[in-house]
């Protein structure tokens, strides 16, 4: 399945990873966002964690060119530190539909949320980035 990416955090446009990871590998980046989530502060990094009636999430639909997807798939992945079935999965890559801005159209795409046990934690003790956009918020606190 090719789907779309769904990025909300330092893959975004003017972030650290958005040109070691992005830059040249996709065809389109398009505001969107994803409801049912919030998002949560990490060390230097944010985690959407699933929740019903919350969000929304902010971020951008990125399409991969597609002679890039199956090495940029990996190499998110890889970032991510996803690997399919493994429990010490930090982040665990979801479909989910997200809509895309500013028309509210429905698309599926690939979404990295936080695994089980990563969003049990967070849920109980994690920074609440209120608003959910990881762009807006302020990281101060966390040098991210």
């Amino acid at each position: 399945m090719r789907l779309p990416f769904f990025v909300y955090g330092t893959l975004r446009p003017g972030e650290p990873n958005h040109d070691a990871f992005l830059r040249g590998r996709t065809s389109t980046e398009e505001p969107a966002r994803l409801d049912g989530a919030a998002l949560y502060d990490g060390p230097g990094y944010p985690y959407a964690v699933e929740a019903p009636g919350a969000g929304p999430v902010h971020g951008e639909l990125v399409t991969a060119l597609p002679d890039a997807y199956d090495a940029l798939l990996a190499a998110l992945d890889r970032l991510e530190d996803y690997a399919p079935g493994d429990p010490r999965n930090l982040y665990e890559r979801v479909r989910r539909d997200v809509a895309r801005q500013p028309d509210g159209t429905l698309v599926p795409a690939w979404v990295y949320l936080a695994a089980p046990t990563v969003a049990t934690e967070l849920r109980t003790h994690g920074r609440l980035i209120r608003g959910g956009d990881w762009l807006l918020h302020d990281r101060g606190a966390f040098g991210g």
